[in-house]
């Protein structure tokens, strides 16, 4: 399992990077997002990565934050939604705005993503409502504040990268979103979250 690729940017294409690691180089797929992030040709480069496997290929894609990674395995685990469109989704939304229309269920705003109809969108809301954190239970007002439903997804993110299952960091960070109010910061959420968790 390669959990990420740190070497020097060799060269890009529309949908993915190469990266050369120790003069090997890795072709990584990538949303237009993580290829905007990962600075120029020539320049170190770090790229958070997922494997998949199939019955007749291997293929590496990559992400430019840990985050980005995690919604992409949310979104595969959406039946419909495989690694490309799950790219296509990534391109064009940033996981904080991808938090906002699951939480609101704004299908709309999903559905913005070359390649997901309205019924598709309407899948991935509705699937992922539970995963993301309880600020998907407040309703549009709650999404509506920018930073708790941003700070919020990242908690889950974070507890999710230190093995929790996804429905135990979202009670725990729901849980520590409604002690803390809304302008908790990610540490204090993070920290709170895994003590909610712990005793539970």
């Amino acid at each position: 399992m390669i959990a990420h690729l740190k070497g020097r940017l060799d060269s890009t294409g529309i949908d993915h990077a190469v990266i050369d690691v120790g003069g090997v180089g890795y072709l990584v797929g990538a949303s237009s997002r993580t290829l905007a992030a990962i600075g120029p040709v020539g320049e170190a480069a770090t790229l958070f990565t997922e494997m998949l496997v199939g019955e007749d290929f291997l293929r590496l894609v990559g992400f430019a934050t840990a985050g980005e990674r995690d919604w992409f395995r949310l979104l595969t685990g959406v039946q419909g939604v495989g690694a490309r469109v799950a790219l296509a989704i990534l391109s064009a939304l940033e996981p904080g705005e991808l938090s906002r229309a699951v939480a609101a269920q704004d299908k709309a705003m999903v559905a913005r993503a070359n390649g997901v109809g309205p019924k598709l969108a309407e899948r991935i809301v509705r699937e992922l409502k539970d995963k993301v954190g309880a600020v998907a239970t407040l309703g549009p007002a709650a999404a509506a504040q920018v930073a708790p439903v941003g700070a919020g997804a990242d908690a889950v993110s974070a507890l999710l990268n230190l093995g929790f299952r996804p429905a135990e960091a979202a009670s725990a960070v729901g849980a520590a979103e409604e002690e803390l109010g809304p302008g908790a910061t990610l540490d204090a959420l993070v920290r709170l979250a895994l003590r909610k968790a712990a005793k539970g």
